[in-house]
C-alpha cells in the first residue's frame, strides 16, 4: 500500500469512527508535516496542493497563532463571485487588489475564504480552543512564494488560483482533518 493510500485509509477510519457515519465520500486532509492539502473523493485524491500552516506550529489554544489540529468541517464559504486577488477584511471583500509587482508585507486574506469549525469538544470546539471563533480559514495569500513553508498566523494559506479551484470542489459541511504526521 502506498503512503497516500495508507493516509487515506487512516483518515477515513477516524472520520467514520468520530462522525458515526457508514460512508464519507468527500473530505479534506491537511498534513502539516508535508505542508500538503488533499481533497479525497471516493477514496482517491482528486485535488492536491501545497499549503502554508502556522509559523508557530500546531496547537488549538486561542491566541496561540497556531494551526489547530483535529477534525473540523467547512462552516462557511466566502467570496464565490469575487475576482482573483481580491483582498478581504473582516470577511468582506474590499475594492482593493494587491499589485503583483509590489506585494505588501502584510498577512492579507485574498481570493476566497473557507472558514473552518472544529467539531471535537474540548479539542477544537468550545472555550479557549474553538477553531471557528479563532477565525481559522483556508484562504489565498499574496505571498505565494512562501507556500510550502509554515509562515501563517494560524490559517492555512494557498495559492490564489488553487484556493479558487478548491472552493468550487467542496461544500459546507465537508469534513476537514488537520494532522501533523
Amino acid at each position: 500500500m502506498s503512503a497516500s493510500q495508507e493516509l487515506i485509509f487512516k483518515i477515513k477510519k477516524i472520520l467514520v469512527d468520530k462522525l458515526s457515519q457508514d460512508t464519507i465520500n468527500k473530505y479534506l486532509i491537511i498534513q502539516a508535516s508535508t505542508q500538503k492539502l488533499y481533497l479525497i473523493d471516493n477514496d482517491k485524491i482528486s485535488f492536491e496542493s501545497s499549503v502554508s500552516t502556522s509559523k508557530n506550529g500546531l496547537g488549538n489554544n486561542n491566541g496561540s497563532y497556531k494551526t489547530p489540529l483535529g477534525l473540523h468541517r467547512i462552516k462557511e464559504k466566502i467570496g464565490q463571485k469575487e475576482s482573483i486577488y481580491t483582498i478581504f477584511e473582516s470577511r468582506q471583500p474590499t475594492k482593493t487588489k494587491y499589485d503583483l509587482q509590489n506585494i505588501p508585507d502584510k498577512d492579507l486574506i485574498t481570493s476566497r475564504i473557507i472558514w473552518l469549525d472544529g467539531i471535537e469538544k474540548g479539542i477544537n470546539l468550545g472555550g479557549e480552543v474553538d477553531t471557528f471563533s479563532r477565525y481559522i480559514y483556508i484562504h489565498g495569500t499574496p505571498h505565494e512564494n512562501q507556500i510550502g513553508t509554515p509562515v501563517s498566523h494560524g490559517c492555512i494559506r494557498m495559492k490564489n488560483d488553487e484556493i479558487i479551484n478548491l472552493f468550487q470542489m467542496v461544500d459546507i459541511g465537508t469534513p476537514v482533518v488537520i494532522i501533523d504526521a
